[in-house]
C-alpha cells in the first residue's frame, strides 16, 4: 500500500517532474516525450507520474505555468529596481532578454503553439496574463509620467515586438547579448522619442 503523501511531498515531486519535463521537452520536442521517459528520468516506476498528474497535457500546462511565473518574477523585479520611467522601461526589456537567453528552454515552451486535448488551466491563463501585464505596466508608467502620449495597448505591443524580435535574434546567435542590450536600448529610446508629447 503506497504511503500517504504530504502536501510538501506532492509539491516537491511535481516540481522535480516539471524540471525534468522542461529539459526533455526542449531536447526532444514535446510530442516525442512520453510519460514513461519522464518516469525513467526521475528513477521512478512508469505509473508514479500518474499519482501527481492526470496526463502529459497536465504536465505541459504545469511546466508552462511555472515558466510564465518565473518570467513575470524577472520582469517585476526589473520594474521595481528603477524609479525613472524611461530607465524602468529599458530595465524591463533587458530582463526579458536576459530571461530568454538564460532560460531558453522555458522561454521556448512559453511561446510554442501546442495542440493539446485539454484547454489551458486557470493557473496557466493567470500566469500568462501576469507576464503580459508586466510588459504593459512600464508603458503605463511612461504615459502617467507624461513621457509619451498614446494608447497603452498600442505602445505595450510595440515594446513587446521590439524585445521579442531582439530575443529571437539572440537565441539564433545573430548577435551577442551585449549587442542585443545596446540595440534594444536604442530602439526603446527611439520609440519613446517618437511618442513624446
Amino acid at each position: 500500500m503506497p504511503r500517504v503523501l504530504s502536501d510538501a511531498d506532492v509539491a516537491g515531486f511535481r516540481a522535480r517532474l516539471c524540471h525534468a519535463a522542461e529539459q526533455l521537452f526542449a531536447e526532444q520536442g514535446i510530442e516525442a516525450v512520453t510519460m514513461r521517459q519522464l518516469a525513467v528520468a526521475l528513477g521512478v516506476s512508469p505509473m508514479t507520474p500518474y499519482r501527481y498528474f492526470r496526463d502529459k497535457d497536465e504536465i505541459i500546462d504545469a511546466v508552462r505555468t511555472s515558466a510564465y511565473n518565473r518570467f513575470a518574477d524577472a520582469l517585476e523585479a526589473a520594474f521595481d529596481s528603477r524609479s525613472d520611467p524611461v530607465e524602468r522601461s529599458i530595465a524591463v526589456g533587458e530582463a526579458y532578454l536576459d530571461f530568454a537567453v538564460s532560460h531558453s528552454r522555458a522561454y521556448a515552451l512559453m511561446f510554442d503553439v501546442i495542440d493539446l486535448k485539454s484547454p489551458p488551466s486557470e493557473g496557466l491563463l493567470a500566469a500568462g496574463d501576469r507576464a503580459k501585464k508586466c510588459q504593459f505596466r512600464h508603458v503605463q508608467g511612461l504615459i502617467d509620467a507624461g513621457v509619451i502620449t498614446g494608447d497603452v495597448s498600442d505602445y505595450g505591443n510595440i515594446f513587446w515586438a521590439i524585445v521579442y524580435g531582439f530575443a529571437g535574434l539572440l537565441l539564433l546567435g545573430q548577435m551577442t547579448p551585449e549587442e542585443g542590450r545596446r540595440l534594444h536600448r536604442l530602439a526603446c529610446l527611439g520609440t519613446i522619442a517618437a511618442a513624446a508629447p
